[in-house]
């Protein structure tokens, strides 16, 4: 396979954009070399997310657009990965019956073995957990968060990362869980990731020491519910807190964090060892999804919304200064006005620092859209929608300058997006008046997105800077002294 090229395009969360470096390094293992134009490709995949109906329809629309470019190079090969592979095979192979290949996130290593396939003239060729057309979805499982991922060709994967030395990254991923057991009745992670699976921590600080050797200065464990983690290792539990101390053990870098946490499992533990380790950020981004207690019920959320409350106070009481991130849904089967007005009293009462937040989508096989009718009228998701994020930008604002004449240490990650757009740009005009090309961005220990003029020299190093002006996303700041040099918090 020397010669060959591969465009992979990742769609989703950052679970996929794990998914889609350690594809790549096994494809470049092969032989393949990525390229970003699809049109110059041997492979081309996408890599898929289903948890909303945008997101499936989005695959769609980038497959049409694939297909309309031309054939491409001769036996080009057009696959489709990820959750949306697993959800509805059926459903891609009849919109999209180009599509030589499918693969779940639970196969991933098959990917190989599926190449050859079609080169051998099999076609489609499928790897995945369950049937994905119609076939009965997983009844809920009990919680298993003690149950420890066995060895197996996806664990391989994970262990087979080698990060590039040559192109240090400056933040890695790290998953510590797959799956997920909660079955909240909007979600299709479970049926699209599986059980909840929790990796070795031997494997897990491996694997961050490899990213640290190779230049990495952030790390972050993810899981779908990451605080949930628990694993028996040599009749020993070993719970999340203790797993966030022995990567902290791991020396070389900077800063440690973690996504995305539930509710329901968080303990004071977690919190002690936020505060107490010098290298977790003090930032947690949990959703809540809904502040009504009769919406959460009919999620399936298993919590309150005093409870989740009374997580808050716990949070700030314990790590002080923490930045807080959330989820919500809007316009879920059978919200009232009562129900989103307690979600607006819900985000004022928090203040989060950010949202990310959605029109609720039916999507196949889950509770809801078995059992629940999808009954608020779309005009009003879209009203509801634009209550909330008018609210969050308040909210961020207020959040942002509260940092106005505070200094604040940022990690350096590279140029700002309009920098970017400047130094790419074909511009008429005076140099003067275009956007700085030399501005660059970073975040805080709280995730908070700083700009700022610097040097490139700068990118991958720690620096302090002064907080001059806010915006709703953003800080602006200046260099109030040399940078700090890389090198691990002591």
């Amino acid at each position: 396979m020397d010669g060959k090229r591969v465009y992979l395009e990742t769609m989703g969360c950052q679970m996929n954009v794990l998914d889609s470096e350690l594809v790549l390094g096994m494809l470049r293992a092969l032989g393949y070399e990525p390229v970003d134009d699809h049109a110059e490709a041997d492979l081309v995949l996408l890599n898929t997310c289903s948890v909303r109906r945008h997101a499936e329809d989005k695959v769609y629309s980038r497959l049409g657009e694939i297909a309309r470019a031309g054939p491409g190079r001769p036996g080009r090969i057009i696959g489709v990965i990820g959750c949306m592979a697993e959800r509805d095979h059926a459903g891609l192979l009849a919109r999209a019956p180009f599509v030589d290949l499918l693969c779940g996130p639970g196969r991933l290593d098959q990917l190989p073995a599926l190449i050859a396939e079609v080169h051998g003239g099999r076609r489609p060729a499928v790897a995945l957990e369950r049937d994905g057309a119609g076939g009965a979805p997983p009844s809920r499982r009990t919680p298993v968060a003690r149950r420890t991922l066995e060895p197996d060709g996806i664990e391989a994967l994970d262990m087979s990362r080698r990060p590039a030395v040559d192109r240090p990254a400056i933040q890695a991923y790290v998953r510590v869980q797959r799956g997920c057991d909660k079955f909240c009745t909007f979600c299709v992670v479970p049926y699209t990731r599986g059980p909840e699976r929790s990796r070795p921590p031997a494997n897990i600080v491996e694997e961050v020491r490899r990213l640290v050797d190779a230049g990495v200065r952030e790390i972050t464990l993810l899981g779908q519910t990451v605080n949930s983690y628990c694993c028996e290792e040599n009749g020993r539990t070993v719970r999340f807190a203790d797993l966030l101390e022995r990567v902290h053990a791991v020396p070389g870098y900077d800063r440690l964090r973690f996504v995305t946490s539930y509710p329901g499992d968080f303990d004071d533990d977690i919190f002690h060892a936020m505060r107490s380790l010098p290298r977790v950020c003090g930032y947690l981004h949990i959703p809540a999804q809904s502040g009504s207690d009769a919406v959460l019920r009919r999620m399936r959320r298993q919590y309150t919304a005093a409870q989740y409350l009374e997580l808050v106070h716990r949070a700030r009481e314990l790590v002080p200064g923490i930045s807080l991130a959330g989820d919500f849904i809007v316009g879920f089967c059978g919200e009232t006005e009562e129900d989103h007005a307690a979600t607006l009293a819900l985000v004022e009462r928090v203040a989060y620092k950010s949202l990310f937040m959605f029109m609720y989508s039916p999507r196949p096989d889950t509770v809801a859209d078995r059992r629940l009718p999808d009954d608020v009228p779309a005009d009003v998701k879209r009203r509801r929608h634009a209550e909330l994020a008018a609210l969050q930008r308040r909210m961020s604002l207020r959040h942002h300058r509260a940092f106005i004449g505070r200094q604040v240490e940022v990690l350096v990650e590279g140029y700002s997006k309009a920098a970017r757009r400047a130094r790419n740009a074909d511009r008429p005009g005076p140099r003067a008046s275009w956007p700085r090309p030399d501005q660059l961005t970073g975040r805080t220990r709280g995730d908070e997105i700083v700009v700022f003029d610097g040097d490139p020299s700068l990118i991958g190093r720690t620096v302090r800077l002064a907080i001059d002006e806010a915006t709703a996303l953003t800080l602006h700041g200046r260099l109030i002294d040399p940078p700090v040099a890389p090198g691990p918090v002591t």
